[in-house]
């Protein structure tokens, strides 16, 4: 504890340089402030951060950065005895360009500055490093369930993720995607700098904010944790463009699929289900709710679901039975689904959703993101906030029934034909008998042959709708959607699915 003295004093004096450096008294620190930095960045070509590791630490692989470890008693504000602390990453291995963080105490800003005695290196020797090295990240922790859980990472360009009480890290936030799914490579902006609010004691939600930098724009972000069962995430970002990418997403999630009941059983992997998310949810401006499986296509595709004013979209794990998954080292059926509330209008544009082929579960092969159809002229910022929620069971729900799964088969003596099965729950089965019905909409490139037909399967919970599709034989993907009716009353989602014959 004594060494945590010495390095506050650091802190303090360092501080006081930033303090003169930015040109404003200590207490005006807030999000003007990084916005100004945002801003001052994007009139000026960009610089690539430096990789000005030591050579000791740029030769770490994967085992050895495993190696280093954060001593839990040098989190920060474990001293205050304050329900969050923060614990820090090393430099090393992939993340060869460390960041810088600071410390926000009543509107004061105090770097933190990386030291060797805040880590443990195993059987590692380490060697000199430079006083203002900085860290890779950091991690916050809360007592979700217990005392030292990790409620948030900011670890690696702009990517960040959190969890909910009770579940287990799964599909990535990032701070903004570029040019995501376009021939040109995709370009990863990353955030330079951190500031973490102190909270008070007591508190319910703990603050902080970053600077995003890239060579097309700069930005300033703003992230209120509040933990939960379900944690909530809120986000004020304004960016700054050098020039227009081709494609801007915001409020981008990450996720993984490799295999899954809409899929078929992988001859290769004893688990029937493999994922992080199982499905695309979009809930549009008309109100309208659409659930888009996800897949591991075998050649990388993207789709676009146009919107306006949208109401929210996010990647889902629906599938929260152990027995679908049979894994639990990976705990997927623990894994949180991530959603993206808009706050305000957020005006025309469109969800876009990414589908990579990946032959393993490590890599991450599925992004979804909003892209407007217009950006601000190159000088005037593009303002938004909107509220992530991570969550076990999905409070992102229509009002009536869902998509449970999606299943394909052959069509037995036929074998040019193809047989979709599509369960939908949360349709109650009490009371008089229901006139259930399907409106069914096949686009071109195939037909159905006969109509859908819809079973109640009361021992299972869900409504079973089944169609036979025969393809046209030139191979062109086509568009799928049904829904379930009653009279004239939607009684469901839209199921959307892209089937490629």
């Amino acid at each position: 504890m004594k060494r945590r003295a010495r390095l506050g004093g650091v802190c303090g004096a360092v501080a006081a340089t930033f303090v003169l450096l930015v040109g404003l008294p200590a207490a005006d620190f807030d999000f003007s402030v990084v916005e100004a930095r945002a801003r001052a960045l994007a009139a000026q070509p960009y610089v690539a951060p430096p990789e000005n590791l030591p050579a000791w630490m740029q030769k770490l692989d994967y085992d050895g950065h495993r190696n280093i470890s954060f001593v839990p008693d040098h989190a920060w504000w474990a001293k205050e005895k304050l329900p969050f602390r923060v614990q820090f990453f090393h430099p090393g291995w992939l993340f060869k360009s460390p960041v810088k963080v600071n410390e926000v105490v009543a509107g004061q800003v105090q770097p933190i500055p990386y030291s060797p005695a805040l880590f443990n290196y195993g059987k590692l020797k380490p060697g000199a490093v430079p006083a203002d090295l900085g860290f890779a990240g950091l991690r916050i922790h809360y007592p979700l369930v217990l005392p030292d859980d990790e409620l948030a990472v900011f670890l690696g360009a702009s990517y960040f993720r959190a969890v909910g009480r009770g579940l287990h890290y799964g599909l990535s936030a990032r701070g903004l995607a570029v040019d995501t799914g376009e021939p040109s490579p995709e370009e990863f902006p990353r955030f330079d700098e951190f500031w973490l609010v102190r909270p008070a004691p007591g508190a319910a939600a703990v603050t902080l904010f970053a600077l995003l930098n890239s060579p097309s724009v700069a930005g300033a972000y703003r992230f209120e944790i509040k933990p939960g069962d379900e944690t909530l995430v809120t986000v004020q970002a304004a960016l700054y463009f050098r020039r227009h990418p081709a494609v801007v997403g915001l409020a981008p999630l990450t996720s993984m699929f490799l295999h899954g009941e809409n899929t078929g059983w992988s001859k290769n992997d004893f688990r029937p289900e493999v994922h992080d998310s199982d499905g695309l949810l979009l809930h549009n401006g008309t109100g309208e709710w659409l659930w888009r499986p996800l897949s591991n296509p075998a050649a990388t595709r993207v789709s676009s679901f146009s919107e306006k004013s949208p109401r929210g979209f996010g990647l889902l794990q629906r599938d929260r039975d152990l027995a679908h998954y049979e894994d639990l080292e990976a705990n997927y059926h623990l894994r949180p689904s991530a959603w993206v509330e808009p706050l305000g209008d957020w005006g025309a544009g469109a969800v876009r959703l990414l589908e990579i082929p990946t032959p393993d579960e490590t890599n991450d092969n599925i992004v979804a993101c909003w892209v407007p159809a217009n950006l601000p002229p190159i000088g005037q910022p593009l303002n938004f906030s909107y509220r992530l929620h991570w969550m076990g069971k999905s409070s992102a729900h229509p009002p009536g029934a869902y998509v449970m799964s999606t299943r394909q088969s052959a069509v037995l003596g036929k074998p040019t034909q193809r047989r979709f099965v599509v369960d939908f729950g949360g349709l109650p089965f009490e009371g008089p008998p229901r006139d259930v019905r399907v409106k069914l909409s096949v686009g071109e490139g195939a037909k159905a042959v006969t109509p859908a037909g819809i079973q109640a399967l009361k021992p299972l919970g869900v409504w079973r709708v089944v169609f036979d599709l025969e393809p046209d034989g030139t191979g062109r993907p086509v568009e799928l959607r049904c829904y379930l009716q009653e009279g004239k009353d939607s009684l469901s989602e839209t199921w959307s699915h892209l089937w490629n014959p």
